[in-house]
């Protein structure tokens, strides 16, 4: 079994949010050997994104998407390492 590491993007997502434009953005969480390669939900702080070690650039980009996506709707984000 593959270690993971889990981060929590916090910020307050506006009431009424939607974040199916930033979801249909992610890189698929399978690799092409059919191993999840991150997984991630959204919370009332934020968004959850757990790591599996696969193809480290693969959920660096999610990351990515994630915390721009949080930046389009307020000025401050904290990544947190759980």
């Amino acid at each position: 079994m593959t270690d993971s590491t889990e981060y929590m993007i916090e910020w307050q997502p506006p009431e009424g949010y939607d974040p199916s434009g930033v979801l249909r953005r992610l890189p698929s969480p399978i690799s092409r050997d059919m191993r999840e390669i991150y997984n991630y939900s959204l919370k009332p702080k934020g968004f959850y994104l757990i790591d599996r070690h696969i193809e480290p650039s693969v959920t660096g980009h999610a990351l990515k998407l994630f915390v721009d996506e949080a930046l389009s709707h307020t000025d401050m984000v904290t990544v947190l390492k759980l």
